[in-house]
């Protein structure tokens, strides 16, 4: 689930080449643990504090766990607020009525009512993303829906459901085939029997699909993810709607025995986990869940001192952050690609190669690289590595993040990327057009701490408003393409066109 960082991975990004950030925010531990934290539509929230200067403000607050976007989830509460009973019927209300249309119980209800249905009856609403049943067709014979769905359609319910791309929020972005087929032959390699995918989506097909096809293959797959939709095509042992930045499942304890049966299975015994977070979110409650999930595997354990095996998927420049909290992991040189995602590709060279990389417990010696695809193995350093990742004698490893050649600094006494130079005054390599002031507090533009960058006052008010109405029309583009809402309106286009455009889209998926 690649993304762009957002503000809260600024902060990340900047612990992770080793310096305190001197603006963001935080995750803080509440002053009293026992009690519980408020909960928003997307479970419990967060406790964070704001970093101005390096230092903490003393107030801290209550935000959504997983939305870093107010417009996504707008929960905001300070720590020592108190709450009136209207406020908190209120809040109860609203939290209730962004629950999902139908229950998960329904959900698996209906997919067997819809499997049970001849080709020519089975229907899928694209702009509600439903699939349908002969009593709804009334309710969305004005939408744009496909026919025919067929079972291998059905298996492939990433293909069908339109990715959730804001990066601030869902960061949906989808393994492409490549690296999605060589995580299920490295699964298989390494013998494992069960895969916990927790936001994963395209993993979990493969793998079922792989199961489905091929009588040798027994792997098994359960897939936690925070994208309802998926339920309405799994049941209850394949999926479970999650939250993996406050390990909350939405449909309560049913769900986490599900979980729990899961990872102790075999008395834990050939099971990982696998992990995509959205690159936008936190490490440190990241590293909580995944710990918790880890706790959960262990109960079924008769050694403690066995480690769950872990792939977390993430970029390269959070290394230090992940074995800040995870020391027995190392980075392998894989570069993991996406199909919707503009920048992480295949085959590109240089800046341009995908930051996206394998975190692991497991040994790398054990995990081999594809060398049709340009990775080596270094006898030296006793793993595959990429082409350009050359050995440094006086580092003693194959010391490139990125996939470049590196060059050694004897100030630094450490590799350092090709474009960088070493800075007397800072003391250590950076970028030549650095400033040796360090980065600026507050506005990127002005300096001032005030304000934002987007609201800074040096900024002509026209050129303001015309990045308003820019991003404004940017937004309804997207909600015209993505048409998830029901009701939402389409005066844009006519009948004629929304019927030719229905029958085209029809043709090509049947076809």
């Amino acid at each position: 689930m690649a993304a762009p960082r957002d503000q809260l991975g600024v902060l990340e990004a900047q612990g992770s080449s080793g310096r305190q950030g001197s603006w963001g925010v935080k995750v803080a531990f509440p002053s009293d643990p026992a009690a519980p934290a408020p909960l928003c539509p997307h479970g419990p929230t967060l406790l964070f504090v704001k970093v101005i200067q390096g230092k903490e403000e003393t107030r801290r607050f209550y935000a959504c766990s997983a939305c870093r976007d107010r417009k996504e989830c707008n929960f905001f509460q300070w720590e020592d607020e108190k709450l009136s009973e209207a406020r908190l019927a209120a809040r109860e209300a609203h939290n209730r009525r962004c629950l999902p249309p139908v229950s998960r119980v329904q959900c698996v209800d209906r997919y067997l009512k819809f499997i049970e249905l001849p080709l020519t009856q089975r229907k899928f609403c694209q702009r509600c993303q439903q699939l349908l049943l002969p009593g709804d067709w009334e309710k969305h014979r004005e939408h744009e829906v496909l026919g025919d769905i067929s079972v291998s359609q059905l298996k492939r319910p990433s293909q069908l459901l339109y990715p959730l791309e804001n990066k601030k929020t869902n960061a949906q972005y989808l393994f492409a085939d490549r690296s999605c087929q060589f995580l299920v032959d490295l699964l298989s390699t390494l013998g494992f029997r069960r895969v916990l995918c927790v936001g994963t989506p395209r993993l979990h097909e493969l793998i079922r699909l792989t199961a489905s096809g091929d009588k040798k293959s027994n792997i098994k797959s359960l897939l936690l993810d925070i994208d309802f939709r998926y339920s309405q095509f799994y049941l209850e042992d394949s999926f479970c709607h999650y939250n993996m930045f406050n390990h909350h499942f939405f449909d309560g304890k049913a769900a986490l025995e599900v979980c729990r049966a899961f990872l102790q299975e075999d008395k834990g015994e050939g099971v990982i986990m696998v992990t995509d977070p959205p690159f936008g979110g936190l490490v440190e409650p990241l590293a909580v869940t995944f710990k918790k999930l880890i706790a959960m595997w262990k109960e079924g354990q008769s050694q403690d001192d066995k480690e769950l095996p872990i792939f977390w998927i993430f970029p390269y420049f959070f290394e230090s952050r992940i074995c800040q909290f995870f020391p027995s992991f190392a980075m392998l040189d894989y570069q993991v690609d996406y199909d919707n995602h503009a920048l992480y590709k295949h085959g590109k060279t240089g800046r341009k190669q995908s930051p996206v990389r394998i975190f692991t417990n497991i040994p790398p010696s054990k995990i081999i690289l594809p060398t049709e695809e340009g990775y080596r193995f270094c006898p030296l350093c006793q793993r595959y590595v990429s082409t350009e990742n050359q050995h440094c004698e006086h580092c003693n490893s194959c010391s490139s993040k990125d996939g470049r050649k590196w060059n050694h600094c004897f100030l630094c006494k450490k590799c350092v990327k090709p474009s960088w130079i070493h800075c007397s005054t800072c003391n250590h390599c950076t970028v030549p057009d650095h400033s040796c002031e360090g980065p600026k507090d507050g506005c990127f533009i002005c300096g001032e701490l005030g304000h934002k960058r987007s609201n800074c006052p040096n900024i002509p008010a026209s050129r303001r408003a015309n990045k308003a109405v820019r991003k404004q029309k940017q937004r309804k583009s997207n909600k015209m393409k993505m048409e998830t809402t029901k009701g939402q309106s389409m005066n844009h286009t006519s009948v004629t066109t929304r019927k030719k455009r229905r029958e085209r889209t029809h043709q090509y998926l049947c076809s």
